[in-house]
């Protein structure tokens, strides 16, 4: 029963750490900052434009996309190049479905448009082609479909 005292103790340390963080890991407490409104709050204070004005923006460079508010706040977000609230946005997407046009790994990439009352990521996202980004696209059922947004070729 001695030698078997640590290693009890081990996994129960383990599974409390795992139980404090979730099956997301550390990025779920991102996301947690985010949904919560700290991390909107902690960037206003900085030098970045407010967020009326990054709307304001992003809605002029996408006049006529039909976009929630929180999908310009990303637009905005990804023109000024971060910070991002989510350790995956800006991260390669690798159009696994087949719903965007065929491209060469790396050409994608994806970020998370906040979808408020949700806790976790949510379903939205904006995929954008190109560096710097030459083409957008919006979907909001997690890949299952997209649109294109933004000024077309």
């Amino acid at each position: 029963m001695r030698k078997l005292r640590p290693l009890l103790t081990l996994g129960i340390v383990a599974l409390l750490l795992w139980f404090w963080q979730g099956p997301g890991g550390a990025g779920r407490i991102d996301e947690q900052l985010a949904g919560s409104g700290a991390f909107e709050a902690s960037t206003e204070q900085s030098t970045a434009p407010s967020t009326s004005e990054s709307r304001a923006d992003a809605r002029s460079a996408f006049p006529d996309a039909g976009l929630p508010p929180e999908a310009l706040d990303t637009l905005a977000l990804i023109a000024r190049g971060g910070p991002y609230p989510h350790r995956q946005d800006g991260t390669v997407f690798n159009n696994f479905e087949r719903r965007l046009p065929s491209r060469p790994r790396g050409y994608y990439r994806e970020f998370t448009v906040r979808t408020p009352g949700l806790s976790h990521r949510g379903p939205r996202r904006i995929v954008t082609g190109g560096e710097p980004p030459a083409e957008y696209w919006y979907t909001d059922d997690h890949y299952a479909s997209f649109r294109r947004i933004g000024p077309q070729p």
